[in-house]
């Protein structure tokens, strides 16, 4: 193979250079040596390397890339049921014919499209008062990068972990909601929440932080028109 002819002329070069190398540098002549006396275990290594890079991309090409192909053809239904309340179980369990999420979650992992299914799986098991199935599902989601899921899928765990009375994680998740991708829509809303857990537990001036960095910070956001109120209120509170 070509990698070998070239570690093989790298080899050659490096014995060649010991040869023209003065006596006084023992350090590169003992590198030399060293070469010369394991090339054989050297070249064992460097073809162990080989094989592992060629097995991933083979991995990668033949079983991933048609799996994901697989995966996002079966998200199509389920994505399509999840938009009708009355279809909610149909797009987590299927329809017979087609996958529903947990499946595809379940059956094509590592893809991109199963990633998504725990998404959905998230906010339907939330709809359906299924609060810890929620977290579990949610849990299994990897951050893309994505400005709007990323910060949903934080902010829906916190909305899970707020509904099983477990304010201290409501309470990371809603600030981990606020803070990534910072934006107009998704920010302020999980400031507004991340304020209320914060006065259900009586810490009133943690939640006037909040409420105040929607007022400065998102102005133009929904959750601004009427924050002012919330902030009278937090700040009263915070005096007693």
């Amino acid at each position: 193979m070509r990698i070998f002819a070239i570690f093989n002329f790298l080899l050659a070069m490096s014995k060649d250079q010991k040869d023209n190398q003065p006596q006084t540098d023992n350090t590169l002549s003992n590198t030399s040596k060293f070469v010369q006396e394991n090339s054989k275990s050297l070249a064992v290594i460097l073809g162990a390397i080989v094989v592992m890079v060629v097995l991933y991309f083979g991995y990668q090409k033949f079983y991933l890339a048609p799996r994901a192909v697989e995966a996002a053809n079966q998200m199509y239904k389920a994505e399509e049921y999840a938009g009708i309340d009355s279809l909610a179980d149909k797009a987590i369990k299927g329809d017979g014919s087609n996958k529903g999420f947990e499946a595809i979650a379940d059956e094509y992992s590592n893809t991109k499209s199963a990633n998504l299914a725990n998404a959905y799986l998230g906010g339907l098991y939330l709809k359906k008062g299924e609060f810890q199935k929620a977290v579990d599902a949610l849990g299994k989601y990897s951050s893309t990068g994505s400005p709007v899921i990323d910060p949903l899928v934080l902010g829906m765990l916190g909305d899970a972990h707020s509904e099983l009375k477990d304010y201290s994680k409501a309470i990371t998740y809603y600030k981990k909601a606020s803070d990534k991708k910072s934006n107009v829509f998704t920010s302020p809303l999980y400031l507004k929440k991340l304020g209320l857990v914060y006065e259900d537990q009586k810490e009133y001036k943690s939640a006037l932080e909040a409420y105040k960095k929607i007022k400065s910070d998102y102005p133009e956001s929904t959750e601004a028109t009427a924050i002012d109120t919330y902030i009278a209120r937090a700040e009263a509170e915070a005096k007693l």
